[in-house]
């Protein structure tokens, strides 16, 4: 007879889907609001995205409980840096915390996959895209979570970035307009919403630009 005893783990992934694209002069930033630990739905309405400064926006799938603990890490680090230097944290620069910040914690990880989206120093939109354990890339558009399987590839073939290892280095932001940014990300969403099971109930858009940060909502599918 083998013997049986109880498996705990420290970790759990409460699914969910992010993605972000970067433009000319723009950056839109995505998620579902769907919460899920195995077959149940926790909640239909949980944010996976924050603003950590004016022109800079983290969206996080993943364990939520690190996810909200890296968040309250970055605030904290972001204030200190606010006192230090009496202005805010450019997206790239939030963006090298955010990596180091993972890489310290890389023998017991933040189990949290995320997207980093803003407007650099130029005003030109940027994502940077992470592992758990703070390797990233400056990329035109990424996704992460559950749902990245099936919308990577779908972003790839609609945009279609230059590889990084071209010279001279293009840059990495998209052809699209705004409104086509926008309309891109909600039809990435809709498709993946038929296929993943963590994906769904309600898309939460977040578009940051030269005016500005603004939000918008769309309705998913609740079952």
């Amino acid at each position: 007879m083998t013997k049986q005893q109880a498996n705990w783990s420290p970790y759990d992934n409460n699914g969910g889907t992010c993605v972000a694209v970067a433009g000319a002069d723009y950056c839109v930033i995505a998620a579902d609001t769907r919460m899920s630990s195995g077959y149940n739905i926790l909640t239909r309405d949980y944010s996976k995205i924050i603003k950590l400064a004016d022109k800079c926006v983290l969206a996080s799938s993943g364990f939520q409980a690190d996810v909200r603990a890296l968040q309250k890490v970055l605030a904290a680090r972001h204030l200190i840096y606010q006192h230090q230097h009496n202005k805010q944290m450019s997206c790239p620069a939030m963006g090298q915390l955010l990596s180091n910040t993972l890489y310290y914690k890389r023998f017991f990880p933040y189990y949290a996959f995320n997207v980093l989206g803003g407007l650099d120093n130029e005003g030109k939109g940027c994502v940077f895209t992470y592992d758990a354990v703070g390797s990233y890339e400056r990329v035109g558009y990424s996704s992460q979570g559950s749902g990245s399987t099936l919308i990577m590839p779908f972003l790839d073939n609609q945009l279609k970035s230059p590889s990084p290892l071209l010279l001279p280095a293009k840059d990495a932001v998209t052809p699209l307009s705004e409104a086509e940014a926008i309309d891109l990300v909600k039809t990435c969403f809709a498709s993946a919403t038929e296929r993943d099971i963590y994906t769904g109930d309600k898309l939460e858009i977040v578009i940051l630009n030269a005016d500005g940060v603004c939000r918008e909502e769309m309705d998913l599918r609740r079952d």
